[in-house]
This record gives C-alpha cells, structure tokens and sequence, in this order.
C-alpha cells in the first residue's frame, strides 16, 4: 500500500505512527535503509487497535534490540513494530516464577531472578537481545537453552487476537521453534530454582568471563551469523568456517571477527549487500569445502 494511503488509513490513530523512519540505527550491526510505516507500540491495547487498523495489509516485522539483525538498505515495504515500555516490566509470581515482558532484555531478566535468588536464568545473562528474540529462536548457550525454564507465552496475532500458548504445546529445536512467524510475543513465565543471590551471580560473572574471552566486544557485530550444524558435524560452525575460508575475506567494510569466525563484523560503513555477499561467500565456501549446508541463525530484514 502507498504511503499516502498509509496515513489516511491511521490519521485518527493517537499514538504516533513514523513513515520513512530509518532503521539503521535500530540494529547493532548499523545498517539498513527505512521502513515504510514504523510503530512502537506503548502498550496491548495500542498494539490490538494498530494491527486491526493495519488488517494484514502489509508485512510486519517485530525488531527487539536488532542484535541478530541484518536490515536492507532500501525502504522496507512493509510494517515494523517495537515494543516499548509497558512490554518491558518484569514481576515475580510466588516464590519462583518469574514474568517478563518480551521486550525486556535477556541479560536483565537474569539480573532479575539473580536478585530474586533464582536459579536458571544464568546464561541469559550472556545473550544479547530481548526475551521475544530468545524465545523466536530458542536462545541458548553453555549448555542451557530458553525452553528450559519457560512455562508460556502470551502472544498476539496479525488480527488483534491474544492468546496465551503453554511451553509444552511449542516443538522446540535448536535454535528454533514451530510458532507462527505471524505471531508477536508480548509476554512469558519462566521457573527457576531457589538459590543463593551470591552464588548465582558468581556463576553469571563465570559465564560472562568465557564469553568475553571467545566473543568479539564493542564492535558492530550481529553474534553468531550460522547455526551449529549439529545434525551434521561434531565441529563447531566456526571451526568449518576457519578450515574453508581466509579470515581476511571481506567485502567492503564487511569483514569476518579474527576472534571468533562466526561473527561478522561492519568496519565501518559495510552496506545490507556487503555484508549479505559475506554471509553467502562463506556458506557456499563452507560446503564447497566441506559438504555441509550451513544455515543462518541472524535474521535478514528484505522485500
């Protein structure tokens, strides 16, 4: 749909709808052109009368903290939503559930239980990006996964219905599930297990301490481009992606981390087609060298 009939369409809606807003500031790799209709929805009834407004006439696309990002640099055709602050509160229930907002972000629910001496939510501390963004890809490292201590989810369809969908209905896999790509997540519970305050942050600063030592810090990177091939290998993407490819390719300001080859880093001014003719040069070098099909773990924003 046009843009001029975009804002007919919303010209009664009081929150505040941005067309043309740019996104590339939106995402920690720092790309990416605009998109045709933004909103940040401020809370659930908000939300609820956008998307009956909208009634699936265009794409949508929810952006968290844009951490796993890859925007194109054109003008997105399409909608895109972020959740803002009514999405990002946390609570405790009983003694050891916790409820999160989806926007909140991952290592701040961790913070959160560690405060409130639960046990679990550790490796959350170690992942970048917001409690939806986890749950949509089943977030996980160190051995622990975010299926592990969810118990549901509320979430929202592209119609304005809510529902809420118990963890024991979702197929969850690595780093991956079988919900709708139609639904937003606007809230989850989670369970943790009683445990010293102390002793969970000691094992938050432990995790934390081997990250930093693996992981490439303060630069524009996206985390992890490819999925572990699990079903395949034994070896660690990085590993493949070291064996089949000079940690030196690059393609404009798009280079590989020598720190860690599954992260790909924007020097400086690396554009959407940059950085995609990165990622594509080294799965197709990958299994050129190898036989083995990698899969991308960061989502790619395109018309």
């Amino acid at each position: 749909m046009e843009v001029d009939k975009l804002k007919e369409l919303f010209k009664n809606f009081e929150p505040e709808v941005i067309f043309n807003q740019d996104l590339k500031k939106k995402n920690w790799f720092n790309i990416g052109g605009k998109a045709k209709i933004f909103y940040k929805a401020e809370n659930l009834k908000d939300l609820v009368k956008f998307l009956k407004i909208l009634n699936n006439l265009e794409n949508i696309f929810v952006i968290g903290a844009g951490s796993n990002t890859l925007i194109t640099d054109e003008t997105y055709d399409g909608a895109v939503i972020k959740l803002g602050k009514n999405f990002n509160r946390l609570s405790l229930l009983g003694e050891d559930i916790v409820i999160s907002g989806t926007a909140v972000l991952d290592k701040n629910l961790a913070l959160y239980a560690s405060d409130n001496s639960l046990s679990g939510f550790e490796f959350l501390s170690c992942i970048p990006g917001t409690v939806g963004g986890g749950i949509k890809m089943n977030a996980g490292c160190f051995g622990n996964e975010i299926k592990n201590i969810l118990i549901s989810i509320q979430a929202i369809d592209k119609f304005g219905h809510v529902s809420t969908i118990p963890a024991n209905k979702i197929n969850f896999e690595y780093r991956n599930n079988n919900l709708s790509d139609d639904l937003i997540f606007l809230s989850a519970s989670f369970r943790g297990t009683k445990q010293k305050s102390n002793k969970i942050k000691e094992e938050m600063l432990r995790l934390k301490t081997q990250k930093d030592i693996k992981q490439p810090t303060k630069i524009k990177t996206s985390g992890s481009t490819f999925k572990n091939p699990i079903k395949q290998t034994d070896k660690k993407v990085w590993e493949l992606i070291r064996e089949s490819v000079s940690l030196d390719t690059k393609f404009g300001d798009a280079c590989i981390s020598k720190k860690h080859a599954n992260f790909f880093v924007n020097k400086g001014n690396a554009t959407f087609n940059d950085m995609k003719k990165l990622i594509n040069f080294v799965s197709e070098s990958v299994f050129k060298k190898t036989g083995i099909s990698i899969e991308k773990e960061i989502k790619i924003l395109e018309n």
